[in-house]
């Protein structure tokens, strides 16, 4: 690949150590111990590719990521009500006509902003996870999530195909700083999927992060608009072949204008039964 197409920057991998231990995401009560070593850790400098080149032929059952056209208008992020309303059901039509799914169900939603104002609104799961490698869900949790939201349809459901998928898109502007990088699936072997246990004041969850190996292939999509929108899958109850899950995390652009404006993104979660 021409190297102009290429970035160098930094990601935040983990080690068994990182990967392993439990990690805090709430404020603990002052009797819990809380773990001194989150993930991401093990810091490598990596090689990005510009993923414009093969946009019509990625697939998430391949590479693990997809990026389409999300023709909307909407703009009232700010409001959940609204996002609930109105942009859930975009989100809905987007995954059913990519995935083939015949059933999609929104589960939540998380704004990320660069501006400290904003940060400080911030939980702490919007400011840790986006920059560490991480895929969403494990065998584990994918089920554990599915029973968590659907309630007594749940065991019915999970007697077919279930797969989670996240879309992710630019708020308002053009990326010009902080885009979110996607790693080939097929690149990542099943030993360097790494557990993190995840502590909520009302549930346990688990994520996977990632060790470092030299066989990544990392790739973004430059630039990306409003109407512009990343097909992520975290999870796959399928084990047919195809990629269940999909690492990503949010880098560091060198070639970033020197002023840019600030990344503002929402990413909506989702699971589709089949």
């Amino acid at each position: 690949m021409d190297a102009s197409t290429t970035v160098e920057t930094q990601m935040n991998y983990s080690s068994e150590a990182d990967g392993q231990i439990g990690y805090w995401f709430y404020d603990p009560p002052a009797d819990k111990k809380v773990p001194l070593r989150p993930a991401g850790q093990d810091r490598h400098m990596i090689q990005v590719h510009d993923a414009w080149p093969m946009a019509d032929t990625v697939s998430v059952d391949a590479e693990g990521f997809e990026i389409h056209d999300f023709e909307s208008g909407f703009q009232n992020f700010e409001k959940d009500a609204s996002v609930e309303m109105i942009f859930y059901p975009q989100v809905v039509d987007f995954v059913k006509r990519h995935t083939g799914a015949k059933r999609v169900r929104v589960f939540d939603h998380t704004l990320r902003r660069r501006r400290s104002q904003d940060i400080k609104t911030q939980t702490k799961v919007q400011r840790s996870v986006p920059f560490v490698a991480h895929s969403d869900f494990t065998p584990k949790s994918g089920p554990q999530r599915v029973r968590d939201i659907m309630g007594d349809e749940a065991e019915t459901l999970l007697e077919g195909r279930v797969a989670f998928f996240n879309v992710w898109k630019p708020m308002y502007d053009v990326v010009e700083e902080l885009p979110l990088g996607v790693c080939d699936a097929r690149s990542v072997a099943d030993d360097e999927l790494l557990i993190m246990h995840l502590k909520y004041e009302d549930r346990d969850g688990e994520i996977y992060t990632l060790k470092h190996s030299p066989d990544h292939r990392w790739y973004y999509f430059p630039n990306m608009r409003p109407d512009q929108a990343l097909l992520l899958k975290t999870y796959d109850s399928a084990t047919d072949g195809r990629t269940r899950f999909n690492v990503h995390g949010a880098f560091e652009d060198p070639t970033s204008p020197a002023d840019p404006r600030p990344r503002q993104s929402i990413e909506v979660r989702t699971m589709a039964f089949f």
